[in-house]
């Protein structure tokens, strides 16, 4: 382990990990990024909902324009796995998979993993997202499915939820099990009578692109859609946190003030793991909050410009 202690580290290079390169290497700071190579960023094939891109920008390209920005105030991004977190003394301990580092302040920008449909393989999804046969974030891309034939992959509130939320674009709607038959109570089967939305039990399997639609069988044999949205729910990647002491929610959120700092002391957190809202803009936002927070608080220590 070194003897150096940066300012900052920041867990995660997706549009919050970034952002708060950006603010901070600005700010004149000494600040590390660690990248994993897991942002679910890097998934969308062209978000429209993104301010100042009215043709839509793919992903990959919004996270390389980032990092590009970062680098060029100096912040560089470090491909390493961060594997524990602690808080001794006044710093904080970070383990990677190819070293240790100490930092006076930590951002966690690690997001959250998407949930996926069991028999659906990795190539079959991944075309399948590229095309827009699958989804993940009726909020960014709604209105692309707009009249669209459209299946829900879930059940119960979550999968009523976000049945009902697609229901504002299409009524073209079939919620379909996941595993067998649904989960549902008489308020949500009375919602999804009220919206027309088609039910089917599952469970799901044989995923292909068949011409234009994504195909899959069901109970009531193989059906298929102009796009797909698994609401099956994600896990928040909050580990790291909780292990350096943060308190999280019960969906394991990571808990912040107006500042998004944790509960622990210089430990802050950015973007999904803080609210599964899927939202880049909201993630960035944080972000910036929460930089300038670290910024204010390392100044109140000690001169940040000799």
């Amino acid at each position: 382990m070194s003897d150096a202690i940066d300012d900052t580290i920041i867990i995660g290079a997706g549009p919050a990990g970034l952002t708060a390169a950006i603010y901070l290497a600005r700010y004149h700071l000494a600040i590390r990024l660690f990248d994993c190579g897991s942002s679910r960023a890097a998934m969308i094939p062209c978000t429209h909902n993104h301010a100042g891109y009215p043709e839509g920008i793919a992903g990959t390209e919004l996270l390389r324009r980032m990092r590009e920005q970062a680098a060029r105030y100096g912040a560089l991004r470090e491909e390493k796995r961060v594997d524990r977190l602690a808080k001794e003394d006044d710093c904080f301990v970070v383990r990677t998979d190819t070293g240790t580092y100490r930092a006076r302040t930590v951002l966690m920008a690690t997001g959250v993993i998407n949930h996926r449909p069991k028999a659906l393989d990795d190539v079959t999804h991944d075309e399948a997202l590229a095309r827009g046969l699958l989804r993940y974030c009726p909020v960014c891309d709604g209105y692309e499915v707009t009249d669209r034939r459209v299946a829900i992959i879930g059940t119960g509130t979550h999968g009523t939820a976000e049945a009902l939320f697609l229901r504002g674009f299409t009524a073209d709607l079939t919620l379909v099990a996941p595993d067998g038959g649904h989960d549902l109570d008489p308020q949500c089967r009375a919602k999804l009578d009220e919206a027309g939305v088609r039910r089917v039990a599952g469970p799901c399997g044989g995923f292909a692109i068949e011409g234009d639609r994504l195909a899959f069988d069901t109970a009531e044999g193989r059906m298929a859609f102009d796009s797909v949205y698994p609401a099956l729910g994600s896990r928040v990647r909050s580990d790291l946190a909780v292990m350096a002491g943060a308190e999280v929610s019960d969906e394991g959120c990571i808990k912040v003030d107006d500042h998004l700092q944790t509960s622990v002391p210089g430990l802050f957190a950015a973007g999904d793991v803080v609210v599964g809202l899927d939202q880049i803009s909201h993630a960035m936002g944080q972000a910036g909050v929460a930089s300038t927070k670290i910024r204010n608080l390392l100044a109140e220590k000690r001169p940040l410009r000799r």
